[in-house]
């Protein structure tokens, strides 16, 4: 005997939109089709696109002619980069001084110190597979940089943290933008600092310490602002003054923040640091981009390994929240110094200051063999399911090349509407007055199709990015073993840097657009498995025990409540994916991705600095436009 449930009737705090929201979309995409049926104006307009080539190049001209005479370039910029250098330079002098001995026991005491022996234990082995692949003076390098930066960017976010979240003055002019800059691919910084200080040092960690320092001043701001207004009254009645309030009370109270604050920090200049040997900064990054320029994928795994390694020890060492409530705090940090000094006075005694090269493992060459057996017996002709290179080419072909096509076919003016309709329908007018901006802007440029190329990868990346993730997600908040099983490889994946991720997806499916995707997937889906999973479970328990007291099924509750009342999550879901998705398919120029990405990895490389930023500008613009167009923004200020 069957039974049948009535549909349920759950109350959401995220209401359907009101059906007048829709009418701008219904319009815009009425409008799109007459416009593809009559066929006249698809292309941007010549007339209003501007050439920036010729005043760019001379102001690249300008710049390189006046860098060892001009006063702005002797008595200030040139100043900034000589600190920079100087600063580096130390560090690195600091840990060759030190020796692998000494770097060794002073990076595992003070992860010890800071999350305990586990971690401390886990540090010293990252730092000898280092030794061991032979990438101990690259390691050394990374490492060196990453210092000055992260204490710059902790400075400078901590400042900027500090005066937004004790004025709301200056917490409404920064807002926008640190939103701005926390949705912009790491590609989009490298330019301007290139134009200015030129390629090197000091212009890796000047974009490093920019792409950095939004984190943290974001969340001290965060921080501070949501301090307990009744500790701040108490603190108030004892007469204190503001310093003292400061200090004593909205300082500890953000302590959480604050650190999540050093957290994110750390982890983005370790991306960026990596990202940026394309100017220069030399090290990991550098092995890695040189590697993949030639396709040799044993060289950039042996580089990939510290990397990843060096991203999970500064994690677990940043997040680690430890208590010294014996008193014993200083004595033990005094007896870790003195312990590593010994040690590096005796490396330094027995002149074993460098990685002994009898220690090193080479795996180059046992990959790039396996590499090749996989290229002959895995890339294609596999029966029933083919190789990967026919997956690779499939989804080009069926995927990519249609949704690019689709994208060029659609008149300029049609494709703005629709922006403006999306934004519209999950924002505000300014939302949408701002997206439809970006986009027109990109135009102007005169980077319309290679803009929509890159725009045809994110959308598919997205897409599949959104269909795995929400399939995971919904078995992870169904099962909690699923949630522990999944957890430890999520924590993984999302530490490790954006440039890692291309090296598995080059080794699997070869060069081009596909394996750019691939890697974009790779990135954002970590992301959105913790979001989603995190809504669908926070569901109010008394809403899921309604249904499940009406007879409801598994699949009603999860369509009629917890999808419903995960609205807000699902939405952020989206919006991460969006920004995750383009931060690595502009990467993925590097590796055969092509449109905006290879037109700056191209400006960087032939010295066309007019290309490159006319590309960085177009991807400053995709990405504020595909933002505004995926975030909810009906409920706050506009």
């Amino acid at each position: 005997m069957t039974t049948t449930t009535a549909p349920l009737s759950v109350p959401s705090p995220s209401p359907r939109l009101p059906a007048r929201r829709w009418w701008p979309l219904a319009a815009a995409v009425l409008l799109t089709a007459v416009g593809l049926l009559t066929a006249t104006g698809v292309d941007w307009p010549t007339a209003l696109s501007v050439d920036l080539s010729s005043p760019l190049s001379s102001t690249s001209d300008w710049i390189i002619d006046n860098r060892d005479s001009h006063p702005l370039f002797l008595y200030f910029l040139g100043h900034i980069s000589n600190a920079v250098v100087f600063s580096v330079r130390a560090v690195y002098l600091l840990l060759l001084a030190l020796g692998w001995a000494g770097v060794t026991v002073a990076a595992a005491v003070i992860a010890w110190r800071a999350a305990g022996i586990r971690i401390g234990l886990s540090t010293a082995a990252a730092f000898a597979v280092c030794g061991l692949l032979g990438m101990w003076v690259p390691t050394m390098q990374t490492l060196a940089l990453m210092v000055v930066a992260v204490a710059a960017s902790l400075a400078l976010g901590a400042l900027l943290g500090l005066a937004a979240g004790l004025s709301d003055r200056t917490f409404r002019a920064l807002r926008p933008v640190l939103d701005t800059m926390q949705v912009l691919p790491a590609f989009a910084y490298l330019l301007p600092v290139v134009l200015v200080f030129g390629i090197g040092v000091p212009a890796a960690v000047l974009a490093t310490v920019v792409y950095a320092a939004p984190p943290m001043a974001r969340l001290t701001a965060l921080g501070l602002r949501e301090a307990d207004p009744t500790v701040l009254e108490a603190v108030d009645s004892l007469g204190a003054t503001a310093r003292q309030r400061l200090l004593t009370a909205r300082l500890p109270l953000a302590r959480r923040q604050l650190l999540l604050g050093v957290n994110q920090t750390v982890m983005m200049a370790l991306s960026m640091a990596v990202i940026a040997s394309v100017i220069g900064a030399g090290g990991l990054g550098d092995r890695v981009y040189q590697a993949l320029a030639s396709v040799d994928v044993g060289a950039a795994l042996a580089a990939g390994i510290p990397i990843v390694l060096l991203a999970i020890v500064l994690d677990r060492t940043a997040t680690a929240e430890r208590e010294e409530r014996d008193g014993r705090g200083w004595p033990a940090w005094l007896l870790a110094a003195a312990l590593t000094a010994a040690v590096a006075v005796a490396a330094r005694l027995s002149g074993a200051l460098s990685w002994p090269t009898s220690w090193h493992l080479a795996i180059a060459e046992p990959v790039n063999t396996a590499v090749d057996w996989m290229t002959d017996h895995l890339y294609t002709g596999v029966p029933v399911i083919g190789g990967t290179a026919d997956w690779a080419a499939a989804f080009t072909g069926w995927v990519l090349d249609p949704v690019r096509s689709g994208l060029q076919a659609l008149p300029w003016w049609g494709l703005l509407l629709l922006v403006g309709a999306l934004a519209l329908l999950v924002g505000t007018w300014r939302t949408a007055l701002t997206a439809v901006l970006a986009m027109a802007a990109i135009g102007v440029l005169g980077v319309w199709d290679a803009s929509l190329d890159t725009l045809s990868q994110v959308l598919a990346a997205v897409a599949v990015t959104l269909v795995l993730g929400f399939a995971v997600s919904i078995a992870a908040a169904r099962s909690a073993r699923v949630e522990r099983w999944l957890r430890p490889v999520l924590d993984v994946f999302q530490t490790m840097p954006q440039f890692v991720y291309l090296i598995p997806v080059v080794a699997l499916f070869g060069v081009g657009r596909a394996p750019a995707v691939a890697a974009a997937v790779v990135y954002a889906l970590p992301a959105v498995v913790r979001i989603t999973t995190q809504g669908l479970r926070g569901v109010d328990p008394v809403a899921l025990e309604s249904a499940r007291s009406l007879g409801a099924t598994g699949w009603q509750q999860l369509r009629q409540v917890q999808i419903p009342l995960a609205r807000p999550a699902l939405l952020l879901a989206v919006n991460q994916a969006v920004v995750l998705v383009l931060a690595v398919v502009i990467i993925g120029g590097l590796v055969g991705g092509g449109a905006l990405g290879y037109d700056v990895v191209f400006g960087l490389a032939q010295g066309d600095l007019a290309t490159g930023l006319v590309a960085g500008a177009a991807i400053v613009c995709l990405g504020l436009m595909l933002d505004r167009v995926t975030q909810p923004t009906s409920s706050k200020e506009a």
